[in-house]
């Protein structure tokens, strides 16, 4: 018998698929999301079933507007129904206000903000008919922090804003019935030969504007998600959990 059915996405590398490996036990089914990443989606799969869960793989565009509906219907079709969905899937975009198109600062949205809404709204009923269900998004730090000494990334700010704007309105269209949080990454370390937003010798600058004097890693966030996820956090929602070394303090 599955104790916990999971979605995660965006879940191929770096917080998301920490995020599993965090989440796998024995009992446990996840479904392992990723936009075209399959031999990292695979990966992650595999460290799942070492753990002793059951793993499945779902590449999907969620920009596109039917692929959260898919997921979700998916997730339902594969697990046998949905306790947690994780919202991770996103990208950061540095474009300054003065070069940002119409078309980027739209792209942020969809992928960040309109794809949490559309997942949300497709998960919902089948989250009511679950096991201490949990809605759990990944925001960011760009969203709280403006600073000269500090990179701005406009549109997945607002995007991300807008994303944790959702959580906060949906804890409370969904209580008590659902948990609605997300859990708010400060600079966190990729994982290596990933994209990463900033160049190496950047990553190190930032060190001094730690607090905790380290990068984040993507097992930070994921024992975050993971308490979040947990039955034991029934009582916690419409929270931002900010997990960045003191970044934002």
């Amino acid at each position: 018998m599955t104790a916990r059915k999971i979605a995660v996405t965006g879940a191929a590398s770096g917080i998301g698929a920490a995020t599993c490996r965090a989440l796998a036990a024995p009992g446990t089914a996840i479904l392992v999301h990723t936009r075209s990443n399959r031999e990292g989606a695979e990966r992650t799969a595999a460290a799942v079933r070492e753990r002793g869960g059951e793993a499945h793989v779902l590449l999907a565009d969620l920009l596109q507007p039917e692929a959260a509906a898919r997921l979700v219907e998916a997730a339902v079709a594969t697990l046998g129904g949905l306790d947690v969905l994780v919202s991770n899937a996103g990208f950061a975009d540095r474009t300054p206000v003065a070069q940002l198109s119409d078309a980027g600062f739209a792209q942020s949205h969809e992928t960040i903000a309109l794809a949490f809404l559309r997942l949300a709204r497709a998960a919902h009923p089948h989250l009511r008919a679950g096991a201490a269900p949990r809605l759990i998004a990944v925001s960011s730090f760009v969203a709280h922090v403006f600073r000269t000494d500090t990179p701005t990334f406009p549109a997945s700010a607002a995007a991300k804003a807008a994303m944790e704007a959702l959580v906060r309105a949906l804890a409370i269209e969904w209580a008590p019935a659902v948990t609605v949080n997300a859990v708010v990454p400060g600079y966190t370390r990729k994982d290596p030969g990933a994209h990463a937003a900033l160049a190496p010798q950047q990553w190190e600058q930032t060190l001094a504007r730690i607090p905790l004097a380290r990068l984040g890693t993507p097992e930070d966030l994921a024992a975050a998600i993971a308490f979040l996820a947990s039955p034991g956090a029934g009582y916690i929602t419409g929270q931002c959990l900010h997990v960045d070394g003191g970044i934002t303090a």
